[in-house]
């Protein structure tokens, strides 16, 4: 049965369509999203809220010359769908295939990498400025969700887009509140009234007059003013009365699944002076029931049933490292009442459910937020709690300066539990938790640990909370290692490692993951005679001087990180070898000085060169 969709080359087919015939459209390009994600996973929700969105913006605009930018980006699917790449779209998240963000290397019509919230409207608004410096005409719009435009960022952007003026459109995809029918209707009239160009130049030109008036001008314009804040805030939900004290001008809010209404309007503020915001109303997962049912499930999940929507389970004894991180601060929070946890919009993703559920007054999700989640923590090690700040390493990075100035310079009891660390696959590059090596031990105070297994995870958080001072934990994406988690868990020396296997002929310094990548490694070696030493290096800060003396001993010191090596743990290894006068070879090993993009962890390492096999070579090849 031949599909619409199969004759779109590009977005300018679309303008020849109809209304009903993007309609048709709309349930073909949410087919083939589920039917692609169901075999690849995704982010599913908030691709499939976004299509007509998507649909009514590439009717209107002439892309690529016009400019979309999508906030985050995982709501591009059908965006991807529409812009030439619909016969690679079985290829999504996978390796080699097409990402599964906006990536400008992929599409002249992606316009920027996106993969963190709350960034599109400063980079659409950069693109409006050089726009009006260059003194050319394309049309600029921001796609933004209700959470995203809620971080710091976007409150940055907003306050400049409206104080300059700046003609640019933002789209709010609001998937939180309905519409009264009768309002919706009334407001319509008044939003669009008030984004016609004739209409704000009359306005502007009827206040230039009255203040110019005198007193009594004056007067009738500040009751006139009152007077039209009262019908606003009568009107206007609260979220968009404060776009409208911004100096942006709100739309009241439309049904997103309506093409026909969405052309209309995108129609009238594409043209309107100054800057526009268009509320959209969407439902997530719109179109697939599943979706619709458990939209946090669906905002990112593996490889489901697409009639059912069951996600399809791996065979594993293994639990994931998130949930034997949930588990056990559940198990430490019922013996100490001063511990809270805190999260930024990650609930589910970083394993707080249980403890959300259990405690829910000493649980807080910031949203989108994470510098305000870190001076939130702050605060509250100031009040005498024990702060646990669960956040994704890729965002954690956002928040460098809260944890330096706002935790450890005063010292701070603030644990800091980093999920994603290191390769976390399908997502890509902008997801990769590559860098919280690097940007943890530089800072002063902190102390940072990097647990080899789910039993390290344990009794790492446990030593943790009894710390004084700022403590980073460092973990993976996935399931770990399967070994026996402990009843009771144990208190670890700070600063010391533990030798996992003896050897005399070569170290091998091992950090978190690479430690079995490491065991791997030393099995090949022994095939060759050559007696690798693993060492379970443990903490990343402090370093275990002894251990790494002790290594010194052999004819090769190997560091294996699961992170960037520029400036990463195996370079600061090479410090205290300098430091302590120890000449001895060494090779550190970790990622390369390049971003790495999606596929499956396992082949990612290989291709990184931090496979057992490939780290066994590249010693062998060093000693040779």
């Amino acid at each position: 049965m031949s599909r619409i969709i199969d004759a779109i080359n590009g977005p300018g087919d679309l303008k020849v369509l109809t209304d009903e015939e993007l309609e048709i459209v709309a349930k073909e390009i949410r087919d083939q999203i589920v039917r692609t994600t169901s075999h690849n996973g995704g982010h599913v929700g908030s691709s499939l809220g976004a299509v007509e969105i998507i649909l009514a913006l590439h009717a209107e605009l002439n892309c690529p010359t016009d400019k979309i930018v999508y906030d985050v980006g995982h709501q591009a699917y059908a965006h991807k769908i529409l812009t030439g790449r619909l016969d690679d779209f079985d290829t999504l998240r996978q390796a080699g295939g097409i990402s599964g963000f906006p990536k400008p290397s992929e599409s002249p019509y992606d316009v920027h990498p996106s993969g963190h919230a709350s960034d599109s409207l400063s980079v659409a608004l950069g693109l409006a400025k050089a726009r009006d410096l260059r003194g050319t005409r394309e049309r600029v719009v921001a796609v933004i969700g209700d959470a995203a435009i809620s971080g710091g960022m976007a409150f940055e952007a907003l306050n400049q887009i409206g104080q300059d003026q700046t003609q640019m459109v933002i789209i709010l995809n609001d998937n939180e509140m309905s519409i009264s029918r009768n309002v919706g209707a009334l407001m319509n009239h008044f939003g669009e009234l008030r984004a016609l160009n004739e209409y704000r130049d009359r306005r502007d030109l009827v206040q230039r007059q009255m203040e110019n008036a005198g007193p009594a001008g004056r007067f009738v314009l500040g009751w006139g003013r009152n007077a039209k804040d009262s019908v606003k805030h009568f009107f206007l939900p609260e979220r968009t009365m404060i776009f409208e004290q911004l100096g942006i001008t709100c739309t009241a809010p439309i049904d997103g699944h309506d093409i026909g209404q969405l052309r209309r309007v995108l129609r009238m503020v594409l043209h309107t002076h100054g800057p526009t915001l268009v509320h959209v109303v969407t439902k997530k997962g719109a179109g697939y029931e599943p979706a619709m049912n458990k939209p946090e499930t669906f905002h990112g999940i593996g490889p489901y049933d697409a009639g059912t929507g069951t996600p399809v389970s791996k065979k594993s004894k293994a639990p994931k490292y998130m949930d034997v991180f949930g588990q056990a601060l559940v198990r430490e929070a019922r013996l100490d009442g001063d511990i809270v946890a805190i999260t930024a919009a990650m609930k589910s993703g970083t394993g707080l459910s249980d403890f959300a559920a259990e405690f829910p007054h000493r649980f807080m999700d910031t949203g989108i937020t994470e510098e305000h989640a870190v001076g939130l923590a702050s605060g509250l090690a100031i009040g005498g709690k024990k702060p646990v700040v669960a956040i994704y390493s890729t965002f954690l990075q956002r928040a460098i300066d809260q944890m330096a100035i706002d935790v450890a310079l005063p010292n701070f009891n603030v644990t800091f539990c980093i999920d994603r660390a290191g390769l976390v696959g399908d997502d890509g590059p902008t997801h990769n938790g590559l860098y919280d090596l690097v940007y943890t031990r530089m800072i002063p105070h902190m102390k940072v640990f990097v647990p080899s297994d789910e039993a390290e995870l344990v009794n790492g958080l446990h030593t943790a909370l009894q710390l004084e001072g700022p403590v980073a934990i460092r973990y993976p994406r996935g399931e770990g290692r399967g070994v026996a988690i402990p009843e009771m868990p144990e208190e670890l020396p700070v600063g010391k490692a533990r030798v996992v296997r003896e050897g005399d002929d070569v170290a091998l310094l091992a950090f978190g993951t690479m430690v079995a990548q490491a065991e791997g490694a030393a099995d090949l070696l022994a095939q060759a005679g050559i007696q690798a030493r693993v060492v379970d290096m443990r903490w990343a800060k402090p370093l275990d001087e002894d251990a790494i003396c002790e290594a010194a001993k052999t004819r090769l010191v190997v560091t294996l990180e699961e992170g960037v090596v520029t400036g990463g743990v195996g370079e600061g290894i090479l410090c205290v070898l300098a430091q302590k006068g120890l000449q001895v070879p060494a090779l550190v090993l970790g990622l390369p000085d390049r971003y790495v993009q999606q596929g499956k962890v396992c082949d990612l390492y290989r291709e990184v060169g931090l496979d057992s096999e490939s780290i066994a070579n590249a010693v062998q090849a060093r000693l040779a």
